[in-house]
């Protein structure tokens, strides 16, 4: 059966990712689009959600590709209203609104998932499985970007709430939790902070191994030519590189796996899989960390940012 399907909020990443991925899964029909400012060629469009719910009740799963601080009132309304909903990353500003929609969807008896995109990457699979058999020695996280690159005039990024170099550092936290054979915790952070924004553009984390292992993260937005989306591992058995936010992976210094942008195809295949399961997916291990950064973080002050 095809799920019909609302997408709200249509902007660069669900013109990019989210479109896409609905119209080549079989299992998903785009009915409409909910957006002040945009539309989606040849589905409905409506300005709110209140309008969708009223005239398209047919829809049963609503995927919201907001930015976090409105994201709460969206989902919370479209789960008492009986629908499915999907969270673009992270799934919220708070781990307490997310442990409330997790609340409302258990009620409601509809499925929730957070869509940690970064984890579906191909070849993530592998080093998780790879590092089941080993001892970690050591692991470095390298995510630089360029926010101009990126985020173009996306203001929202800089507010509270929209967590700054932590959108794209939340990716690699997503990775790291997901491939650990066990749980870690923060033990320290260093944050920068611009002068003239409330969010941080770069951020260094230290992590707490059980096994005593080095466990470091570097964030940072003001990366200019190549972009760097590394995970470094050495372990007693040998290295491991995942590169390209997950796409490739090289071990022993050879080339193991190399895949493809598959990320948003994955997400709406596993949220098609949650509905005819009945079940639901809010991890929120990766969100844990940045609001422990926030929490542990010494700040820093630096040059002030702007677009």
């Amino acid at each position: 059966m095809v799920e019909k399907l609302a997408l709200v909020g249509i902007g660069k990443i669900a013109r990019d990712q989210h479109i896409p991925a609905i119209a080549g899964n079989p299992d998903w029909s785009l009915e409409a689009a909910v957006s002040r400012h945009a539309s989606v060629d040849g589905v409905d469009h409506f300005e709110t959600l209140d309008e969708l719910l009223e005239k398209r009740p047919d829809i049963n799963t609503i995927s919201l590709a907001i930015p976090p601080q409105p994201r709460f009132e969206y989902a919370a309304k479209a789960l008492r209203a009986g629908k499915h909903v999907m969270l673009e990353k992270p799934p919220g500003q708070s781990l307490a609104e997310c442990y409330t929609l997790e609340a409302l969807a258990k009620e409601n008896g509809v499925s929730i998932f957070a869509t940690w995109h970064s984890r579906y990457a191909d070849c993530v699979p592998y080093l998780k499985e790879w590092l089941s058999r080993r001892t970690i020695r050591r692991l470095k996280i390298t995510w630089k970007e360029d926010v101009r690159r990126w985020h173009p005039g996306q203001e929202w990024i800089w507010e509270p709430g929209g967590m700054g170099v932590f959108d794209p550092g939340i990716n690699a936290l997503s990775i790291l939790t997901e491939v650990l054979p066990y749980p870690v915790h923060l033990a320290e952070a260093v944050l920068e902070f611009p002068e003239n924004r409330a969010t941080p553009i770069a951020a260094n984390l230290t992590f707490a191994d059980p096994g005593g292992a080095d466990m470091t993260a570097v964030f940072d937005w003001r990366q200019e030519g190549p972009q760097t989306w590394d995970i470094e591992v050495e372990t007693n058995d040998g290295n491991a590189r995942l590169s390209l936010g997950g796409e490739r992976l090289e071990i022993g210094g050879k080339l193991f796996k190399e895949g493809s942008n598959h990320e948003y195809a994955n997400l709406y295949a596993r949220m098609a899989e949650l509905i005819k399961l009945g079940a639901s997916d809010l991890d929120l291990t990766p969100m844990v960390h940045v609001c422990d950064a926030f929490s542990l973080g010494r700040r820093l002050n630096t040059e002030p940012f702007e677009f």
